[in-house]
C-alpha cells in the first residue's frame, strides 16, 4: 500500500512541472524557476519532472523499483536542500517536512525492494 501510494502522490507533483497540470507552472516556467532560484540548468526540471511523473508511476507498479526509488530520494534531497530547507521544518511554511518524507519513504524502497506483491516480483527482476 505504501509503495502505491508515495508513486501516486508523486504523479500529480510531476504534472505540474512537465505538463502544468493541477496549478503548476509547466516545463518552460519550472526550468526557468530551476535556473533563475535554484541556480540549476533548465533541463533539471525536465529530468524532476519525469522522475516524479514517470517515477512515481513506476515505483506504484513495483517496475524497477530500486533504480527508481534512489532517483526519487535524489530528487527529493535536492529539493530539501535547494529549496525547501531555508523555509524551515513545516510543510506549511514551505519546509522541507513534505520532501523529506517521501525522500525517505523512497529510500526504504531503494533498502528493501518492491515486495511481493509487484511487477519486479512477478518477472522475477526483484534485487
Amino acid at each position: 500500500m505504501l509503495r502505491v501510494t508515495a508513486g501516486l502522490l508523486l504523479v500529480p507533483h510531476g504534472a505540474q512541472k512537465l505538463f502544468g497540470w493541477f496549478g503548476g507552472y509547466g516545463i518552460e516556467a519550472t526550468g526557468q524557476f530551476f535556473a533563475a532560484k535554484l541556480g540549476l540548468p533548465a533541463s533539471f526540471a525536465l529530468l524532476a519532472g519525469l522522475i516524479e511523473f514517470v517515477g512515481g508511476l513506476l515505483l506504484a507498479a513495483g517496475l524497477a523499483t530500486r533504480a527508481v526509488a534512489a532517483l526519487i530520494t535524489g530528487v527529493m534531497a535536492v529539493a530539501v536542500v535547494q529549496v525547501h530547507l531555508a523555509n524551515g521544518f513545516f510543510w506549511t511554511d514551505g519546509g522541507f517536512e513534505y520532501p523529506l518524507l517521501w525522500g525517505v519513504v523512497a529510500l526504504c524502497f531503494v533498502i528493501r525492494g518492491a515486495g511481493r506483491f509487484s511487477l519486479d516480483a512477478t518477472l522475477g527482476h526483484e534485487i
